[in-house]
């Protein structure tokens, strides 16, 4: 299984190399051990109270309001598991492969190493149709060619999509458990895995240990039904909180074909956006409101990312490099008017 992107090779005069020289200088690029030991106790302490007070109300519907708590306690722990998928955390592998199987597989319930080559791809052509999964076609369409690509109900959707863009999102987890259980057994027609793993079978066993302790803990404190509610609930704001997070980055930014010939620098600056929100934006969003530099740095551990955005802000207006940087809600509508906007040939037939 490959690494996610790390820092790209740097040519001698290319405008990333003078940018990635500064941001060394200034030690940007030192690992942080010790604040991700306390970050990782905190979130794991997060989320195991959350389950407690599960455990504490018992058989009540007041659960519902339990699985709200526990949608965010599980999106925070997934950011874990992104920054250990970047080896944010330690430079050795096997202490970051742990963080991410115990956060994803066992925790949240997503595949570590599916996620690693998923977003491995993104990282490498972000907002590339053909190149990003995470913009290829599926429920939602990205493109003008995907939307005419589109038949039957996907257009109906494709039609409609910037309005049921945060309704869809509420499936967005069950979506995120399928394609981590197909992942993990899915196989090619010849035999071999769809998807490369280093740890296929302790991320089964993971997945599966996951399902029994989530689906049985349930089932111990409350009946079917409010487990079924709770199961319902928490899952819908988990993929909805997760989307939410993930949506402002590239959404209704440029969308390079193979005609365009960007350097790293451009390829990543020009298809990403940040957001501003100060410390509440920081820890909502996991730290990836600083899009820009997360995509220039893929390694920088998230607590300097916020250091990093002045350099590099400053070097992409010495270099006429578009630097986009919105508030939270001016970037969803930015999403939402793309979406909009990718539709409306639709709805003129």
């Amino acid at each position: 299984m490959r690494e996610l992107v790390a820092d790209p090779p740097v040519r001698r005069g290319s405008d990333y190399a003078e940018l990635s020289r500064r941001i060394r200088d200034a030690g940007l690029l030192e690992r942080r051990p010790g604040r991700y030991a306390l970050r990782i106790a905190l979130t794991a302490g997060f989320f195991a109270v959350a389950w407690a007070v599960v455990v504490l109300v018992g058989d009540s519907w007041a659960q519902v309001a339990v699985a709200v708590l526990l949608a965010v306690a599980s999106t925070q722990l997934a950011f874990l598991g992104h920054d250990a998928g970047h080896r944010q955390m330690f430079r050795r592998r096997g202490p970051s492969e742990l963080v991410g199987l115990l956060a994803g597989n066992l925790a949240v319930g997503i595949s570590y190493g599916w996620w690693v080559d998923k977003h491995n791809r993104h990282h490498a052509n972000p907002n590339h149709t053909d190149e990003d999964p995470d913009v290829g076609a599926g429920a939602l369409v990205w493109s003008a060619e995907q939307g005419r690509a589109t038949r039957g109900v996907a257009r109906w959707l494709a039609r409609r999509q910037a309005w049921l863009f945060f309704p869809m999102l509420l499936l967005e987890g069950l979506s995120l458990h399928v394609a981590s259980g197909r992942a993990v057994v899915g196989r090619e027609p010849g035999g071999g895995f769809r998807t490369p793993m280093r740890h296929r079978g302790v991320e089964a066993l993971l997945l599966a240990a996951h399902t029994v302790l989530y689906a049985g803990g349930l089932l111990l404190v409350m009946s079917p039904v409010k487990a079924l509610v709770f199961a319902a609930v928490h899952q819908g704001l988990w993929g909805l909180y997760m989307g939410c997070s993930f949506a402002p980055n590239h959404k209704g930014m440029p969308m390079p074909t193979a005609a365009d010939d960007l350097d790293f620098l451009r390829k990543q600056v020009l298809t990403s956006r940040n957001v501003r929100g100060g410390r509440v934006v920081d820890v909502a969003l996991g730290g990836l409101n600083y899009q820009i530099e997360h995509h220039l740095f893929p390694n920088m551990p998230r607590g300097n990312l916020r250091r990093a955005r002045p350099i590099v802000r400053a070097y992409c207006a010495e270099r006429g490099v578009p630097y986009a940087e919105v508030g939270l809600v001016e970037s969803y509508r930015q999403a939402l008017a793309h979406l909009h906007e990718v539709g409306r040939p639709l709805r003129a037939r």
